[in-house]
């Protein structure tokens, strides 16, 4: 006798089947190892790439906003000071960036095989978590070179990447969905990724930002994060704690909006993609 099976879309607060990728859970680390095999094939320098682009904005984020502008870096080396912000933004925007391509990337598995599409986006995380680690390595060794020790503060540093990586998942999701309709997406947010960039303390401390216009640049929940961030890793000025819980509070809701958006729209995917 024959089987068939029926899919019937979830709605609600059970959109996201966390038992159901689990059993994927296979599948999602050989996508998202798959990514990292086919970004470094055939380079010369494989995955040295990863510490040389934020190396090279930092040298000149160094020379542009710590020698010609003199800006404020919290009392540590403008070039760690810099370095920090980049590696932690290179995570945000690689998984933003890969969670966002993946739909039309992997259109021929969409349109073939059933599989929960959330495994798609969510294999972003571990490729990009590796590229991290060896960025985190290179940080290590700036700090070690210009004598800045480690504090307590280092055991919160996972506890502000899981914000970040939730508000770079929950916009992927958003962003990806949205993709495999309207194509305009992927052109769209490279340009805003470039924006946000000199929209947030990555080259510059938030405190040079003039004191009337805090309160407004601080709506912008990377900026609360990113406080946080070089607190932990370099020991600069402690986080506004408001900043902070305020970021983890829109990550929260950006992540299950964009869940819930994505697996309302994946019935659709295989038909338009």
């Amino acid at each position: 006798m024959n089987q068939r099976t029926i899919l019937k879309p979830r709605s609600g607060f059970q959109a996201v089947n966390f038992r159901e990728l689990w059993e994927y859970r296979e599948l999602l680390l050989t996508l998202a190892g798959r990514d990292v095999r086919v970004r470094y094939k055939q380079t010369v320098l494989g995955v040295i790439w990863v510490v040389i682009q934020p190396l090279l904005a930092a040298g000149i984020f160094t020379f542009v906003f710590g020698k010609v502008a003199k800006m404020d870096s919290g009392g540590v080396p403008y070039f760690a000071f810099s370095y920090a912000g980049l590696m932690c933004w290179s995570l945000f925007t690689s998984t933003l960036i890969r969670a966002n391509g993946s739909l039309v990337d992997n259109a021929h598995l969409v349109t073939k095989i059933y599989f929960p599409r959330l495994v798609l986006p969510l294999s972003a995380i571990p490729a990009a978590l590796l590229d991290f680690s060896v960025a985190a390595t290179l940080m290590a060794l700036i700090m070690l070179a210009y004598g800045i020790e480690p504090h307590i503060g280092l055991f919160l540093l996972p506890v502000w990447l899981v914000i970040l990586l939730m508000l770079a998942t929950g916009i992927g999701l958003w962003s990806g969905a949205l993709a495999v309709k309207y194509r305009d997406i992927n052109l769209i947010v490279p340009v805003a990724i470039k924006l946000l960039l000199f929209t947030s303390p990555i080259a510059y401390s938030a405190t040079a930002v003039p004191t009337q216009f805090q309160t407004y640049y601080y709506l912008n929940p990377i900026s609360g994060l990113m406080d946080a961030i070089r607190w932990s890793v370099l020991g600069t000025a402690q986080a506004n704690w408001w900043t902070v819980g305020y970021s983890a509070t829109f990550g929260v809701i950006v992540l299950f909006v964009g869940a819930i958006m994505f697996r309302r729209m994946e019935r659709e995917f295989a038909d338009v993609i």
